[in-house]
């Protein structure tokens, strides 16, 4: 807060080798590959543990790095994965990183040929989701009177009705919400395109209980804002994501993951009816092998292409 107010100086940026290589390689990921921030801190955590693990305070020296070096690290950084996944982004990361020096004019193929992914077979898992008696606990516990209520109210009907991401709901703004004609404009979304969702009336009402009587006053033009100072300040994705894990708690689930809102109306939709397209649309997923994982969650269609059990008369 002091370094907001200007009464403490700002934290210093740091100026070792290994920090002004990760100044350069974010450059690159934001004005060649057009990563988006969030993104790029991620990537960053990896090829900074990698370089610091390597070099140290010393100058990065590419041909410096060889072969086993990049196995060993690999090996240590993918300790903590536990999935094929999340292994997989520490492998995306590092060969980034590398290419990153190729188009620099180093010689690094034979460090990006070192790391594979790690065997992910796609649609592998079922989405998990709230069944329906889950999904009303928790829209009940949202009337128990607790701190900032209604701004959890608000922030869970945006996940629950309108499929929106952490960071969505975090960059929602005043301006973004057409009263007069039910329309929400989201302008920073993951695919970087602006795009209009109708407003539900539960979701309008929620959001319009916060602005009314739990909002700061606050010269921010975002929805959602500190409520302790800064107060001019936009809540981020992490306190969206807090907050929906503690409305989990008050409702008795065992569930930590706000990403479940989303898995949870993709279901809702098939259920009613909607064809996959139907919900990549709502989803705003750009292509619709993104969508095709909730497949295996519409029983309603599955019946018709179930195979008859062996040795039962047709």
């Amino acid at each position: 807060m002091l370094r907001t107010l200007g009464v403490s100086a700002a934290r210093p940026v740091g100026s070792t080798p290994v920090d002004e290589e990760l100044h350069r390689f974010d450059e690159h990921m934001d004005r060649v590959r057009g990563l988006a921030p969030r993104t790029r801190r991620a990537v960053k955590r990896v090829v900074r543990e990698f370089l610091r693990w390597r070099f140290g305070n010393r100058p990065v020296v590419m041909s410096a790095i060889k072969p086993e070096h990049v196995r060993c690290c690999f090996v240590r950084l993918t300790e903590r994965c536990h999935s094929p996944l999340s292994a997989g982004a520490v492998v995306s990361a590092l060969r980034g990183y590398f290419r990153f020096r190729a188009a620099c004019g180093d010689t690094v193929y034979h460090l990006i040929g070192v790391l594979s992914y790690p065997a992910n077979w796609q649609q592998a898992s079922l989405p998990q989701t709230l069944a329906d008696e889950e999904l009303q606990r928790l829209l009940q516990s949202l009337d128990i009177p607790s701190p900032s209520m209604r701004r959890t109210a608000a922030i869970v009907r945006c996940a629950v009705d309108l499929g929106l991401r952490s960071g969505e709901i975090a960059a929602l703004g005043l301006d973004d919400v057409n009263w007069r004609d039910g329309v929400v404009t989201l302008r920073k979304t993951k695919s970087r395109r602006e795009q209009h969702l109708p407003l539900p009336e539960p979701t309008g009402r929620a959001i319009a209980a916060y602005l009314r009587h739990e909002r700061p006053k606050s010269r921010s033009r975002a929805v959602f804002v500190r409520l302790s100072a800064p107060q001019d300040e936009p809540i981020g994705p992490d306190a969206v994501r807090k907050t929906i894990r503690q409305a989990y708690q008050r409702a008795g689930l065992p569930y930590t993951r706000s990403h479940l809102l989303r898995h949870t109306m993709a279901r809702r939709l098939l259920d009613g009816g909607s064809s996959l397209k139907e919900v990549a649309d709502v989803l705003r997923h750009r292509s619709l092998n993104t969508t095709l994982v909730y497949a295996k969650l519409d029983s309603r269609t599955l019946r018709f292409v179930a195979l008859p059990w062996p040795g039962r008369l047709a």
